[in-house]
C-alpha cells in the first residue's frame, strides 16, 4: 500500500511538473511579439505621424516601422505608402489613417477621412484584412485591388474594387462586393447602399498607385529575396545583385561614402514591444537593416538575403520574421550593456552588424521558438542547434558578455560604431555624433548579444522627425468608426511605459506585463469604435445586378428596396456620376457586358494599363515594356560591373594605405629616437589619406553622375515612344532596309 502510494506521489509530481512547464512555454509564447511590422516607404508634401501611447505629432521620417496604435494624417497635396509582407497601402491627401491592429493574422486599419489604396497580394485562409470607417467595416475577402473613400463629414464610403472580392459590415446588413464594382454607402447607423459596375475614371492618385505597382511588379530583387520580405522593391535602383562563393545571391548597396558600413547612417528609437530599433536614412534602408545579415566582401558590404519564397509553401517554410536590429553590442566596463539604468555609460553604446552565421538574440522577453524563427528564416546558414546552444547560453544561463564566441563582424575593418549614450536615447543622427576609437580596444572588448539596458527618452519615441506641421483636425482625430471584429485596446502610454522599464532594469517589459498594467476600465467600450450589430438573417432586400459573372438571387447583397439612384459623397477627386436616367446603358461603358465579366480572370494579373478599359490601354504594348525593362536591367548590370571593379580597387588601395601605416608604426616603435620624423611621416600619411578619399569620393559621384544621365537619357528616350507609338513603330520600319538593298563600301 505505501509503494502505491509513493507511486502515486511520484506520477503526481511528474505531471505537475509537465503542467507548470506547458504553462510557462505558453505564457512565454504569448509574449512573443509580432513576427511583421509596416513600414513607412514613401512620403510626399505634409505627412503627420503620432506614436502609440503619445500624444506628439512629428514629421513623418521613411523607414519607420509602425505598428498597433500608429497613426498618420496626409494634408493637402500630399501622400504616403506603407508596405506590408503581404500588401501595399497608400494615402491619397485629406487622409486620416492608423492601425487598430497589426499581428500576425490579423491587418486592422482605421480611415477616418480621405481615400486609400490598397493592394493584397496574398490573404492566407486564416487572415484577416479589415478597413474600419465611421459609417461601416470593409473585410477584403480575397486579395485583389481596393479604394475605400471616406467624405469629409464622414457619413459616406464609397468602397471601389478593382479585382478581388469583400463584404460590408454594418446597421445589421452584409453588402457584398465583387471585381469591377463600386458600392456607396451613405448614412450611419443604417446604410443607404447603391452597387453598380465600377467606373474607370481614374484621377491622378489611381495613375500614381497604378505606376507604383508596375515598379513593384518588376522588380528583380523578388528573384533573390524572399517577396515576405518588406522593402525589397527598393533594392533595384540603390545597388545590384552579385554571386559571392558561400553567400549565394548578394546585393551591395551602390553608396557614395567612402568607408560606408551597415548601421552607422540612420537613428536608435523605442518602438513597443521590441524596443531600440534602428531607422535607416537611405531610401532603401529597410529590408537590409530587418532581415538578413550583412558581410564584408573584398573591403565592400554586402547584404545577404532571406532566401525567396518557395513556388509550393509547406509547413517547413517559415516567413521572414521582422527584427528591430540586427546587431550585437559591445559590452564591458566603457559601454552601454549592463550598466545600470540611471547611471550613463563611461564612453557610450557600440554595436557592429551581424554575420550570417552570427545568433541573433532579442533583448524583448521572447520564447525559444520565436527565437529560432528569426533566426533561421534570416540566414540560411545558421541551424536549429546553433541557435537552442545561444538560447540556453543567453536567456536560461544568463550571460550578459560573450567570450567565447567569436562574431563574424567583430574584427571586420570599419564594422563597429560607437555613439555617445545622449545621442543613441535621444533619435540623434548616428554620422555625426560618431566617437573614434581605436580597433584595438573593440577588439578586445567581450560581446553582448542583447541590447544595452538604457531606458528610452520621449524622443526616444518620437523619433528624428521635427514637431509636425499640420495635425488633423480634431473631429477627424477622434471620429469614431463601425468594426467587425473587435480591436485590441489602446496601447499604454508611453508614460506608463517609461515606468515599466525603468523597473524592468531598461529592458522593455514583457507583453504580459504591458497588458496587466492596463487601465481597470480596459473592458469598456473605446469611445472611438463602434461594434458592427449582428447581420440579420432574411431575404436579400435589394435585386443583384444583372451580370454574367453574379449568380441571381445572391442572398449575401441586402439593400434598399428602391431602385433610385443614390446620393453620392462629394469628395474632390471622386466627382459624383450623372443621374441614372442620364447613364449609358451598361453594357456600353468600359469593362462591362457578358465578354468582359467572363473573362475577368485573364486580366486580373496583368499591370493596371493593359486591362480592359483602363484609361491607359491603348498606349500600353507588351512588347515595348518588356523591351524597356531589359534596356533598364542591361544598363544597371553594366553600371553594377563597373562600381565594382572601382570599389575593388579603392579596397586595394585602402589596403595598401593601411599596410604601409602600419609598418610605419612598427618602425616607430623600434626607432623611438626618430620620433619627430616620424610624427610628419604620419601627418604626411594621413594628409595622404585624406586625399585619396576625397579623390575616391569624387570619383564615386562623377560615377553615380554620368549613370544617372545616362540612365535618364534611355527613361527619356522610352518615354517619347511611350507618346508616340505609331511614330516609332512607322519610323522603324522605315528604317529597316529591303532585301534587294545592298550596304554601301
Amino acid at each position: 500500500m505505501r509503494k502505491q502510494l509513493l507511486k502515486w506521489m511520484s506520477l503526481g509530481s511528474i505531471a505537475l511538473a509537465v503542467l507548470l512547464f506547458a504553462v510557462e512555454r505558453a505564457a512565454a509564447d504569448d509574449d512573443d511579439p509580432p513576427s511583421r511590422v509596416a513600414r513607412l516607404a514613401y512620403t510626399n508634401g505634409n505627412i503627420s505621424f503620432n506614436p502609440a501611447g503619445t500624444d506628439d505629432w512629428v514629421a513623418a521620417v521613411v523607414n519607420r516601422p509602425m505598428t498597433t496604435g500608429d497613426k498618420l494624417w496626409s494634408d493637402d497635396r500630399s501622400r504616403a505608402e506603407l508596405h506590408l509582407d503581404t500588401a501595399v497601402i497608400r494615402l491619397s491627401d485629406h487622409t486620416g489613417f492608423s492601425f487598430l491592429n497589426l499581428s500576425d493574422e490579423i491587418t486592422q486599419l482605421r480611415l477616418t477621412e480621405g481615400t486609400l489604396y490598397i493592394r493584397v497580394r496574398r490573404l492566407g485562409d486564416d487572415e484577416t484584412f479589415e478597413v474600419d470607417t465611421p459609417n461601416l467595416a470593409f473585410s477584403i475577402l480575397r486579395p485583389g485591388r481596393y479604394r475605400i473613400n471616406v467624405n469629409e463629414a464622414g457619413d459616406a464610403t464609397i468602397v471601389a474594387v478593382r479585382d478581388g472580392q469583400g463584404e460590408v459590415t454594418s446597421g445589421g446588413s452584409a453588402y457584398a462586393v465583387h471585381a469591377r464594382e463600386e458600392g456607396v454607402f451613405n448614412g450611419t447607423d443604417q446604410l443607404d447602399a447603391d452597387v453598380e459596375r465600377i467606373r474607370y475614371d481614374e484621377d491622378e492618385f489611381d495613375q500614381w498607385c497604378n505606376e507604383r505597382d508596375r515598379r513593384d511588379d518588376h522588380s528583380v530583387s523578388s528573384r533573390y529575396v524572399s517577396d515576405d520580405v518588406v522593402g525589397y522593391e527598393d533594392l533595384d535602383e540603390y545597388g545590384g545583385w552579385r554571386a559571392v562563393p558561400e553567400y549565394g545571391n548578394v546585393w551591395f548597396p551602390h553608396t557614395v561614402v567612402v568607408g560606408w558600413a551597415p548601421y552607422r547612417y540612420g537613428h536608435w528609437v523605442w518602438i513597443a514591444p521590441w524596443g531600440w530599433t534602428w531607422v535607416d536614412n537611405e531610401p532603401w534602408g529597410f529590408a537590409p537593416f530587418h532581415y538578413g545579415r550583412w558581410v564584408a566582401v573584398g573591403g565592400v558590404w554586402g547584404w545577404v538575403p532571406c532566401p525567396p519564397r518557395p513556388a509550393v509553401v509547406t509547413v517547413a517554410y517559415v516567413r521572414p520574421v521582422y527584427a528591430p536590429a540586427l546587431v550585437a553590442w559591445v559590452g564591458g566596463a566603457h559601454w552601454g550593456v549592463g550598466v545600470a539604468v540611471g547611471s550613463a555609460p563611461a564612453t557610450g553604446v557600440a554595436w557592429f552588424p551581424l554575420g550570417p552565421r552570427d545568433v541573433y538574440c532579442p533583448s524583448y522577453r521572447v520564447s525559444q521558438t520565436y527565437v529560432t524563427n528569426v533566426n533561421v528564416s534570416n540566414t540560411t546558414i545558421i541551424n536549429r542547434t546553433q541557435v537552442t546552444n545561444v538560447y540556453n547560453n543567453v536567456y536560461v544561463n544568463k550571460t550578459v558578455n560573450v567570450t567565447n564566441v567569436r562574431y563574424q563582424n567583430q574584427t571586420a575593418p570599419n564594422a563597429v560604431t560607437a555613439v555617445s549614450h545622449q545621442t543613441f536615447v535621444s533619435a540623434q543622427p548616428v554620422h555625426n555624433n560618431l566617437i573614434r576609437v581605436g580597433q584595438k580596444e573593440f577588439a578586445s572588448a567581450p560581446v553582448a548579444p542583447i541590447a544595452p539596458a538604457v531606458a528610452p527618452q520621449q524622443r526616444s519615441v518620437l523619433g528624428a522627425g521635427a514637431e509636425a506641421r499640420v495635425r488633423p483636425p480634431s473631429p477627424i482625430l477622434s471620429r469614431p468608426v463601425v468594426a467587425k471584429m473587435a480591436p485590441p485596446p489602446p496601447p499604454v502610454s508611453f508614460v506608463k511605459q517609461q515606468e515599466i522599464v525603468r523597473e524592468n532594469g531598461g529592458r522593455p517589459p514583457a507583453i504580459s506585463e504591458l497588458r496587466r498594467r492596463e487601465p481597470e476600465n480596459v473592458e469598456a467600450p473605446r469611445p472611438n469604435i463602434k461594434m458592427a450589430p449582428p447581420i440579420r438573417q432574411g431575404p436579400a432586400q435589394n435585386a443583384p445586378m444583372n451580370r454574367a459573372d453574379i449568380p441571381q438571387g445572391n442572398a449575401n447583397r441586402p439593400g434598399p428596396a428602391q431602385n433610385a439612384p443614390m446620393v453620392r459623397p462629394d469628395h474632390a477627386d471622386r466627382p459624383a456620376p450623372p443621374n441614372a436616367a442620364s447613364q449609358p446603358n451598361q453594357s456600353t461603358r468600359p469593362g462591362n457586358g457578358a465578354e468582359a465579366a467572363g473573362n475577368s480572370s485573364r486580366y486580373n494579373d496583368r499591370p493596371p494599363s493593359s486591362q480592359p478599359g483602363n484609361s491607359g490601354a491603348n498606349n500600353y504594348n507588351a512588347q515595348r515594356e518588356q523591351k524597356h525593362q531589359q534596356e533598364l536591367q542591361d544598363l544597371r548590370t553594366k553600371q553594377d560591373q563597373e562600381r565594382q571593379k572601382v570599389e575593388q580597387q579603392q579596397a586595394q588601395q585602402r589596403q595598401k594605405l593601411d599596410q604601409d601605416n602600419v609598418r610605419r608604426q612598427q618602425q616607430q616603435t623600434a626607432q623611438r629616437q626618430q620620433q619627430q620624423t616620424d610624427q610628419r611621416q604620419q601627418q604626411q600619411v594621413e594628409k595622404r589619406q585624406q586625399q585619396l578619399e576625397q579623390r575616391q569620393n569624387q570619383q564615386l559621384q562623377q560615377l553615380e553622375q554620368r549613370h544617372d544621365q545616362q540612365q535618364q537619357r534611355v527613361e527619356q528616350r522610352q518615354q517619347q515612344e511611350h507618346q508616340n507609338p505609331a511614330k516609332q513603330d512607322k519610323a522603324a520600319k522605315q528604317d529597316k532596309p529591303s532585301k534587294s538593298d545592298k550596304p554601301h563600301r
